[in-house]
């Protein structure tokens, strides 16, 4: 493994091991890779929904393989010097054996930490029961205990995400996922601040919360009172450019003016922070 990925492995390590939370952006794909390195975030992290969204497809699981989501991973780490971690889903494949093949590969391309869900992609029945669950996250963490270098597994407990809102289990999987390897932890969409502060306090490793996703109006300062270590935006950021685009197009079909487009970054600032990321850091 080269210097400069265990040096990025290094750095995204302690960024949760340090008392500040830090934000963790999701670009999808090379452009906003750039920007957010150049505007001046610590690390990145892939969206499996806003890369679906940016090739036209779905975000149910299984829409994006696991070929094509590694190879979209490898090419935002080569277009920042920055650490990467990566969104896998639910580590495209059911059993222990894949998820940990997954891991592997994930490793391998250079990211330095991926998440993994204890979500099905089966409509009938959404959540891996608890003790399988357990044993992907088990594989996984195995995967990343026989690595050269750090590499910060990140274990969903994904129940809130699924009309499953039972917070006991919630807690309890993620105390499970702790206890057999993972390094940080993570349940999208919990009710409130008073949820993440009990899950905060109930585990002892770094607690990552999506911001976008549910919570509104809430602050990084008050994440991190709570004792959130990490706070990534998931699609949100995809969605924000999106969501122009369209509001844009539908005054422009339904009004004829194109006012909206008074509000478009120019050329310039865009090329400005493209052009500014040194990839021979």
């Amino acid at each position: 493994m080269s210097t400069d990925i265990c040096e990025r492995a290094e750095a995204f390590k302690a960024l949760h091991l340090r008392e500040k939370a830090f934000v963790l952006p999701n670009p999808w794909d090379t452009g906003s890779t750039k920007m957010l390195t150049a505007l001046g975030f610590e690390a990145l992290a892939t969206t499996s929904a806003g890369f679906a969204f940016s090739t036209g497809k779905g975000t149910s699981i299984g829409e994006i393989g696991r070929e094509e989501a590694l190879d979209h991973a490898a090419g935002i780490i080569a277009a920042t010097p920055l650490p990467v971690s990566a969104d896998l889903e639910n580590g495209y494949g059911h059993s222990p054996e894949e998820v940990a093949e997954t891991v592997r590969l994930a490793a391998e391309i250079g990211l330095a930490g991926c998440t993994i869900e204890d979500a099905t992609g089966d409509p009938d029945s959404p959540i891996y029961e608890r003790a399988h669950a357990i044993e992907r996250i088990a594989a996984a963490a195995e995967v990343v205990r026989g690595l050269d270098r750090p590499f910060m597994l990140t274990a969903r407990a994904e129940n809130y995400l699924f009309n499953r809102p039972d917070f006991d289990d919630t807690l309890m999987r993620l105390q499970c996922y702790e206890m057999v390897g993972a390094d940080v932890l993570y349940a999208p969409a919990l009710p409130d601040l008073e949820a993440i502060k009990t899950v905060c306090q109930e585990v002892s490793k770094p607690v990552n919360v999506v911001a976008g996703i549910g919570l509104p109006g809430v602050t990084i300062a008050e994440l991190e009172a709570a004792g959130v270590k990490r706070i990534s935006v998931g699609s949100a950021f995809a969605r924000v450019a999106y969501g122009a685009m369209i509001s844009a197009a539908r005054e422009i079909l339904d009004t004829g003016s194109f006012a909206p487009f008074q509000s478009a970054a120019s050329f310039s600032s865009i090329e400005a922070l493209i052009k500014s990321v040194d990839l021979e850091q």
